[in-house]
């Protein structure tokens, strides 16, 4: 439901990303890792048509980047890095806000639901800009699912949780990952371990590794990081 091919990007000459190729299919959650700069940020807004590659191509459930990107957007739940969010709304004004401009019907129900399914229930009630960071979080998760979309793909989902709220929102989006393509970037190897079925390493703006995560552990694939990153 992801097909990149020989994706490359380059900024003033130089290769953010390098001839970068791979597949995610439905029912697979997919850690993107790599150092700062490895690239992780640009290929996702190159997948959300955010902005366009140099090179190649890529499609999402069937559609082109390039021929049909509204097509793309409407089957893409997107948690940027920075999680951009009206701050003067509150909580539950804001879902609906979100499920309305996705084309929802029955928006109050359908906010009310990720309210309950991200744990939002004891700040709904509070403008955003009074939220922690780590609900803050919570709310672009919530609007990245408001409209069920087929694929998510979220740019360090975990940023700013505690402990307690780290473990409900694994589970979320371990859930989400059961019918749904899901790409997510971190840097936490635990993350990975806990919540992916196959983790990418970029280095360079190139893949240098693809393992699934059947047999490979945090420290393992931490190990494996070093050496192909170093």
């Amino acid at each position: 439901m992801i097909d990149i091919q020989h994706i490359t990007k380059i900024y003033d000459g130089q290769k953010a990303l390098d001839d970068v190729s791979f597949g995610v299919s439905q029912g697979e959650v997919v850690g993107l890792l790599g150092p700062n700069g490895a690239g992780k940020s640009t290929l996702m807004k190159i997948l959300t048509c955010f902005i366009p590659p140099s090179e190649g191509e890529a499609a999402i459930c069937g559609h082109s980047i390039y021929d049909d990107p509204l097509a793309v957007r409407r089957e893409i739940g997107y948690l940027p890095e920075h999680n951009p969010l009206y701050l003067e709304m509150y909580v539950r004004e804001f879902l609906q806000f979100a499920a309305g401009i996705q084309g929802v019907k029955n928006t109050k129900e359908k906010a009310e639901e990720m309210i309950e399914l991200v744990g939002l229930a004891p700040e709904c009630n509070k403008r955003i800009a009074q939220l922690s960071k780590g609900y803050r979080q919570r709310v672009g998760l919530a609007q990245a699912l408001i409209h069920d979309p087929k694929v998510l793909i979220l740019d360090e989902p975990t940023t700013g949780l505690d402990p307690n709220q780290l473990e409900e929102i694994r589970s979320v989006i371990r859930n989400a990952g059961k019918d749904k393509v899901v790409l997510l970037s971190t840097h936490i190897m635990q993350e990975v371990e806990a919540m992916c079925t196959r983790a990418i390493i970029i280095n360079h703006g190139r893949i240098v590794s693809d393992d699934p995560m059947a047999h490979i552990t945090s420290q393992q694939l931490t190990e494996k990081f070093h050496q192909v990153t170093a």
